[in-house]
């Protein structure tokens, strides 16, 4: 039986852990070759030596998506390498929180622009690509999708600019996905609640641990859980589009 992705090449940013690595392994086992895409070399090695273990067709792209050249860069030798560019799965991101009266606007800066102009440096590059690969595929369609988060719909304190930084995401989307009907590119959003990731990590001492007690009072979500709902999306047929998918943990109130 021919797997659902096969002889399609998607592109993961932010694939170096968390989502991203899940999302690359889940959809290298329906069938895709994966452009791993990131600034962490050594891990994205680390995860093409397990996925080309399995006999997938696997790409190492070390990339700085906030720089406009190197997203272009990263999307053009995918293209070259592999062939092709069925999908888009927009993954790379940051989370700093904390109240805006004591926020570095560092973190502000850092935020908007691996979650905004990131963003959109790879989609602007990959949308040729993806239009050309829904014209010439067999499955008649191509879906870039974008890991969002539940703060793209709940704005809560602490977090405004990460806020900012979702909503837009979701605005964005939701205007590309209009556009881009008649080139039959799907483009969806996956807005995840609390995963167990590095996210945390990146936080200041105190509200990290705050963070971190949060996150330790509930069952967090698994980064393979992401994972399963970008696979829902990318495997419908072309007559199906799911354009946003609210992926909470169980026992989230937020």
């Amino acid at each position: 039986m021919t797997a659902p992705l096969q002889d399609t090449v998607a592109l993961i940013t932010g694939s170096s852990s968390g989502i991203g690595a899940a999302t690359a392994r889940r959809l290298a086992a329906e069938g895709a070759a994966v452009a791993l895409v990131a600034r962490r070399r050594d891990r994205l090695e680390e995860l093409a030596a397990e996925l080309g273990g399995e006999s997938g067709t696997v790409l190492v792209v070390e990339a700085d998506v906030t720089g406009q050249e190197q997203a272009a860069a990263a999307v053009e030798r995918t293209v070259a390498e592999l062939g092709r560019l069925d999908t888009l799965v927009s993954n790379a991101g940051i989370m700093l929180l904390g109240p805006a009266l004591d926020t570095p606007v560092t973190e502000w800066d850092q935020m908007v622009a691996v979650n905004e102009q990131g963003m959109l440096y790879v989609a602007h590059a990959a949308l040729p690509h993806l239009v050309r690969a829904a014209a010439d595929s067999p499955r008649g369609v191509a879906d870039l999708v974008t890991i969002s988060s539940t703060a793209g719909r709940v704005a809560r304190p602490g977090s405004s600019v990460y806020n900012l930084a979702k909503f837009g995401a979701n605005a964005f989307a939701e205007a590309l996905r209009q556009e881009m009907i008649g080139h039959r590119v799907r483009v969806s959003v996956v807005e995840p609640g609390t995963v167990d990731t590095e996210l945390a990590s990146h936080l200041r001492p105190g509200i990290r641990q705050a963070a971190q007690t949060q996150i330790e009072a509930i069952q967090p979500l698994r980064p393979e859980d992401i994972a399963d709902a970008v696979a829902y999306i990318v495997t419908r047929d072309r007559r199906v589009a799911v354009n946003e998918m609210l992926v909470r943990a169980s026992e989230q109130t937020w």
